[in-house]
Formats: C-alpha cells, structure tokens, sequence
C-alpha cells in the first residue's frame, strides 16, 4: 500500500464538500441516520479502497471494508459500508466513489494488459510510467500495483534514464559509450536506462553496455531485430520497448520475447462502474 497523508483526503473532500451539501440541508434530513453500501455493477478488480474507506473515517462515519485492494470482487458484493448521519453519508459519497470508480478502473485495465501478455510470453512485465493525470500520482501507482503491473519510474531519481535531451547537452551526443560509463561513475548505486529513437542508435546503445535499453515507439519487427542484436553483443544487457503500447499491440510486442513494456495507457482508461445505496436506518 502506497501512503496517503490525511492532508491528501482532506483536500479531495475539500474540492467537493466545503460548503455542505445543499440538497441534504434544505430537506432537513441530515441528522437521520442511515447505511451507505458501495459494490461493483460487474466482477472486476478493485483498487483505491483503503483510501475511500479512510475519507469515510475523516467524516466520522463508521466504516467497515470488505476484502482488499488488488482483489476481484463479484459483481454486487458489498465492497465497502458506511453508517452515521445522512448529511455526512451524503458529503462522503461522491468522493469515496470516484475514488474507487477510478482506481479500480486502472487496476483492471493493467490487469488485462497483463494477463494478455503473459498469455503469450508469461515472462513479460508491463511497468507503468510516472506520466499520470497531475494529481492522481500516489493512488495511479498504487492502482497499476493492484492490478498487477510494475512501476516504471516513480520520479526522476528512482533510476538514471539517458534521453536525447539529456545528450544533445553532452560534448558529443553521439558517444554512447561515454555517456553510460559517466552515469555509472557518477550514480554507481543505480541502474543505467539509456532510450534509444530508432534501430541505429539501439545497436550504439547497447554496444555501450547500459543495464537495460527502453526502444521507444519501435515496430515489433525492429523489437526482434534489436534482442537478436543484444543477444550476440551484449547478453546482460536488457531490453524494454515504450511508446503507444496498449491492449491492441501487446501481443505482436510479447510474441518478440521482449520482457518488459513501459507504457501510460492504464491511466486513461475507463473507470469501473461502482454502485452506492444510501437508504435510513431505525
């Protein structure tokens, strides 16, 4: 589990809920007491349930959660429960929901890249990237680890990744090999990612001997021809393609052997469809 601050909660029921909620007010219903069930519509996996039942809790609702983050859930099992006053019920309920709508959305989506994957080349990783919707960065991750896939790079100092814009400052852009051997001078406790644009600058590339090379936007068919390279030049070192990966051309990328796809995509995908029933209690 990834942590969130009660700070974080707090300004998610903050964006939403500041003022009350208009409609509860002016029926005079808030103090009624009343049950709040949330569950997903179909079976799927669930993620952001931690942190939806912890937004409850800052409400002072009594919450009780049902299974886990990275669970399938059946469709119609109850995921998560929540009892108090109807005015806080109904300020919580939207918040918890796009929580648990949204995450669970990118868990499943990573979770069918995955298993698609794997279904052709069981050795193959999907890791995703630190290109997330701005402000959703700690629950993106925790949902791409719920649904079973890596995490890419959380930020710029996880791992050392060589871009051509990091090389068009260098003296010579072009020298590879002395670019890897400064990285690993420099950052000897990290590895060394170097990206390559085209097949030219792959073979360059892992001639230099980084620890692993990321082939952005390259065709399943230049993906062969550089492990096939790799695999005579350079045996340790690895490789991983990026760029445009998605659930319509995993399967050309995992019938190359390639073991690792870096990709985005999970984030913008469809949220699951997560019910919420509200009804009075005695």
């Amino acid at each position: 589990m990834l942590f969130l601050s009660d700070q974080e909660l707090d300004s998610l029921l903050l964006e939403d809920i500041r003022y009350g909620d208009l409609t509860t007010r002016a029926l005079g219903i808030g103090a009624r007491r009343g049950v709040m069930t949330f569950s997903r519509r179909t079976t799927g996996k669930v993620s952001g349930l931690d942190a939806a039942a912890r937004v409850l809790q800052r409400l002072g609702l009594s919450v009780a959660v049902a299974g886990a983050d990275g669970q399938v859930a059946p469709a119609g099992d109850p995921l998560l429960t929540a009892a108090g006053p109807a005015d806080r019920l109904h300020q919580g309920w939207k918040v918890a929901q796009n929580l648990l709508e949204w995450c669970s959305g990118v868990a499943q989506a990573t979770h069918d890249l995955v298993a698609l994957a794997q279904s052709i080349n069981p050795r193959m990783q999907i890791a995703c990237t630190r290109k997330t919707i701005p402000g959703t960065k700690t629950l993106a991750l925790g949902a791409v680890i719920d649904g079973g896939g890596t995490l890419h790079r959380c930020g710029t100092a996880d791992t050392v990744l060589l871009f051509a814009n990091h090389r068009h400052f260098c003296a010579d852009p072009a020298d590879w090999r002395q670019h890897v051997a400064t990285l690993r001078l420099s950052a000897p406790d990290r590895l060394i990612v170097v990206e390559a644009d085209n097949e030219t600058e792959a073979m360059a590339a892992i001639d230099a001997g980084p620890d692993l090379v990321q082939l952005d936007k390259f065709s399943p068919g230049a993906v062969s021809r550089a492990l096939a390279y790799a695999k005579t030049q350079a045996p340790a070192c690895r490789l991983a393609v990026a760029g445009g990966i998605n659930t319509g051309n995993i399967g050309e990328y995992a019938r190359t052997g390639i073991e690792l796809a870096v990709t985005s995509m999970p984030y913008y995908s469809p949220p699951a469809d997560i019910s919420v029933r509200l009804h009075p209690v005695p």
